[in-house]
């Protein structure tokens, strides 16, 4: 055999392996295995695409399938198209009796028989829904498929031909999709990013940024020491206290809210795994739980939503619970073996949290005994030792997209172009730091819930790259958005709205040969409205509520946030006119509560005393206060919050009286006919 001849065999066979090896394209490469890529896959397939799902994920279905049980969907009737289907489709299995195994449906309240979907669920329902979906349009997926984050993702001349995976997998397509909560695919492609907090100023903002003011809600009831010895900061701080300062507040950062497990519980004995004590279990690590229980707190079951079959969706309540505040700052980022390690550290805190509540002799007896109660869910994520697969991964990096979702649009301040689908959650950030205040207690900053005034639409523009960076690539998980419209935006069902919608655009980008910028709205918007999305919101500005800063107030004030409670009050914002960050409400449950607006170091004499309170038609007409001083009550009244404050239009005066040091208000809600709200009290010097 001549030496050419070798040589062209030679080459011909390479040519054949290379032939035999090349990867099948497909119309539409979905990576990741999230609630939006499942939408994606399903539109893609339905409108005659070829796609592939490939997941990272061996389960389906990202958070909606691990544990999120307890949807946060806002307003309902902005949910459509798949995303609602999906809610259908777990209303017809529980309208099946077998559903229902230690439960019968006429027991749960949120089983409806006539509703048209049920949003509330277990964590295995999810899933086997997702899998049927997957199945009826005969959905190829590949999982525990890996992104080869350093060298596995092509591009030519602004677009991406192919990615691969660590298994040295290689999957071709026209139009690439990253529905991860990481943005690992978008990062790759050389797409612009932002991971942490952005200054109010980016995007005219007001509740962006460092948060110590407003983060009242999931904050410490009452001052707690935070040091190993009481009042010796000498000894050093307690476990999962940060030494150092939060910033100053609206000021931009690289940190992020916190993560957790979102867990599924049971009462159900024959359905139930008593909590593990985990490896590496050391009770120091919740000694300020323990200083927090013992001081009184009683919080500690008020985010056990109750699912079918005796379950819960277990979320963070309070201010140290699940989340675990400050330990996942580098986890967008991070390599994937450390991103396991942050995975693993929140899972050990979160079990030892458990496992502290019900065991150590430190807690308070009646917690103990309720907590004990409860245990894992035997039939709930059954190859991982009942423990949800999916962490909450409530942020990590973001988009940086021809338009950036920000508050001025979700308050419909400004205008929203090419809407794509619905949102209505609260802006909604949990804590991002546990630190040291300047009076020497341990605060929570970062915890942010307000809402945006009703449903508003999200942008076309936030799921696609700048046209120089991809013009085939879609987003619609790590959307581009400020962190805390992205707070609003990061609810499941609005996910699988944005998967379909991105889903629908690529298939226009590919039947037209052009990039995904150039799509045209008018068509996108016709085709959305016949597969049944809700795109349009019927909306009035909601600009920020009127907030009068204390310290701009005559006289000694003391707001809602310096007050000791008694009983659960819960914080709102939702009337405006008001002293700080905000006020408080007895959330309609008359009895057992109060609250003491108290000064030590009053100067003696005579003060005009005010009461401030946003009135309003639902509330109590005989709200009962008192004022207290030197040991004796030297006042004692009611208030009328239906009717406008007369100062101001924002205080009540309960008159003049002669003060000592230790001046109190007292005001509770005993015997009353209304909700109760209380905000500040100023003592005013009288002249």
């Amino acid at each position: 055999m001549t030496r050419c001849l070798a040589s062209l065999i030679l080459a011909v066979a390479f040519f054949a392996t290379q032939l035999q090896a090349a990867p099948k394209e497909y119309d539409l490469v979905i990576y990741g295995g999230t609630s939006a890529a499942m939408t994606a896959a399903v539109q893609a397939k339905k409108m005659g695409k070829s796609v592939i799902v490939v997941s990272p994920d061996k389960h389906l279905g990202g958070l909606t399938s691990g544990g999120l049980g307890w949807t946060d969907s806002g307003k309902k009737e902005a949910i459509g198209g798949l995303s609602r289907e999906f809610y259908q489709r777990v209303k017809k299995h529980y309208d099946q009796a077998s559903a229902w195994k230690q439960q019968k449906p006429e027991q749960y309240s949120r089983y409806r028989a006539n509703d048209d979907a049920m949003w509330v669920f277990e964590p295995h329902v999810a899933e086997q829904v997702f899998e049927e979906m997957i199945a009826d349009y005969k959905i190829p997926v590949v999982r525990n498929q890996w992104l080869d984050r350093e060298n596995g993702v092509q591009v030519v001349d602004g677009k991406i031909v192919s990615i691969k995976t660590l298994d040295d997998n290689t999957y071709a397509g026209k139009i690439f999709m990253d529905t991860t909560y990481e943005g690992d695919l978008m990062a790759a492609a050389g797409v612009s990013y932002f991971v942490g907090r952005e200054a109010n100023d980016v995007y005219n903002e007001t509740i962006d940024g460092v948060q110590t003011a407003r983060a009242r809600s999931h904050q410490f009831d009452f001052p707690v020491d935070p040091y190993v010895v009481e009042g010796d900061p000498s000894s050093g701080l307690l476990p999962k206290i940060s030494s150092e300062k939060p910033g100053p507040d609206g000021s931009g950062d690289k940190k992020i809210q916190a993560y957790c497990f979102r867990m599924c519980l049971t009462t159900a004995k024959d359905n139930q795994v008593t909590f593990p004590k985990p490896e590496g279990y050391d009770p120091k690590q919740y000694a300020l739980l323990g200083r927090y229980l013992n001081g009184g707190w009683k919080g500690v079951f008020n985010k056990f939503d109750p699912a079918p079959n005796f379950k819960t969706d277990t979320n963070n309540h309070g201010a140290f619970s699940t989340d675990n505040i400050g330990m996942n700052y580098d986890y967008p980022e991070a390599t994937y073996e450390r991103r396991q390690e942050i995975i693993k550290e929140h899972e050990q805190y979160q079990k030892g949290w458990l496992y502290f509540i019900a065991n150590d002799p430190s807690v308070p007896k009646d917690v103990q005994a309720r907590m004990n109660q409860w245990g894992l869910s035997k039939d709930e994520f059954v190859d991982n030792g009942n423990w949800p697969h999916q962490i909450y991964v409530r942020e990590a990096r973001r988009m940086i997209g021809p338009v950036v979702m920000c508050e001025p649009m979700l308050r419909a301040i400004q205008p929203t172009p090419k809407s794509i689908g619905l949102g209505s959650y609260n802006m909604d950030s949990h804590n991002v730091q546990r630190y040291v205040n300047d009076q020497g207690y341990v605060r929570n900053e970062g915890d942010i819930q307000i809402s945006p005034g009703g449903a508003y639409p999200i942008s076309y523009d936030s799921v696609v790259p700048k046209k120089d960076e991809c013009t085939n690539l879609l987003v619609p998980v790590c959307v581009s958005s400020s962190h805390i419209a992205y707070g609003s935006i990061r609810m499941e069902p609005v996910f699988m709205i944005l998967g379909q919608s991105a889903a629908t655009a690529a298939v226009m980008a590919i039947d037209q040969d052009i990039a995904v910028q150039d799509v045209s709205y008018d068509q996108l918007r016709k085709r959305l409205l016949a597969d049944g999305q809700a795109l349009d919101a019927d909306r009035k500005p909601s600009p920020p509520r009127q907030v009068i800063d204390p310290k701009k107030l005559p006289g000694v004030v003391i707001d809602d946030t310096q007050a000791q409670k008694s009983g659960q009050w819960l914080e709102s914002h939702s009337i405006g006119g008001y002293v700080g960050q905000g006020y408080l409400h007895d959330d309609n449950k008359q009895g057992g509560k109060k609250i003491e607006f108290a000064t030590e170091k009053l100067k003696p004499g005579k003060y005009e005393v005010r009461v401030s309170y946003p009135s309003n038609q639902n509330r109590a007409s005989k709200v009962p206060v008192s004022v207290v001083t030197g040991g004796k009550k030297v006042y004692e009244g009611t208030i009328n919050q239906k009717k406008t404050p007369e100062i101001d239009g924002l205080f009540v005066s309960l008159g003049e009286m002669d003060l000592e040091e230790d001046a109190a208000v007292v005001i509770s809600n005993e015997g009353v006919d209304g909700y109760v709200v209380v905000d500040s009290v100023v003592f005013l010097p009288v002249k």
